[in-house]
């Protein structure tokens, strides 16, 4: 499975933005998806995932509330819709698959996109 992610940009405190994650192959809809970030200077961190039917999610608790993670498995595709973005949400953002369920560990996860930038200004 190959991942490309995009959409990150530079947003005001308090806009939104939407991350893709195009994957190719075609077994997409076994794989759940998951969403890290890593700040400078920071470890690469949970953010969100959801399970390979879509009918499971989970949130990192900073997060919880203001981003939701949703997939189109017709497309190939999961997103991340984030909004009430905060300065602390700067990072670079990474999507990552792995068979089935949908887990928080970044070590479970078999497969990595390249990450894009978001950048929060205050």
């Amino acid at each position: 499975v190959q991942l490309q992610a995009s959409g990150g940009g530079l947003v005001q405190a308090g806009g939104s933005l939407r991350l893709s994650c195009a994957a190719s192959g075609r077994t997409f809809s076994t794989y759940a998806m998951g969403w890290f970030r890593q700040a400078p200077g920071k470890e690469r961190e949970f953010v969100a995932a959801i399970s390979w039917s879509g009918g499971s999610t989970d949130y990192a608790a900073s997060v919880k509330g203001r981003f939701s993670i949703l997939r189109d498995n017709a497309k190939n595709t999961v997103y991340l819709h984030m909004r009430s973005l905060k300065p602390e949400d700067t990072a670079v953002y990474y999507c990552a698959a792995k068979l089935w369920q949908a887990t928080r560990g970044r070590d479970d996860y078999d497969y990595w996109g390249q990450g894009t930038q978001v950048t929060v200004s205050s």
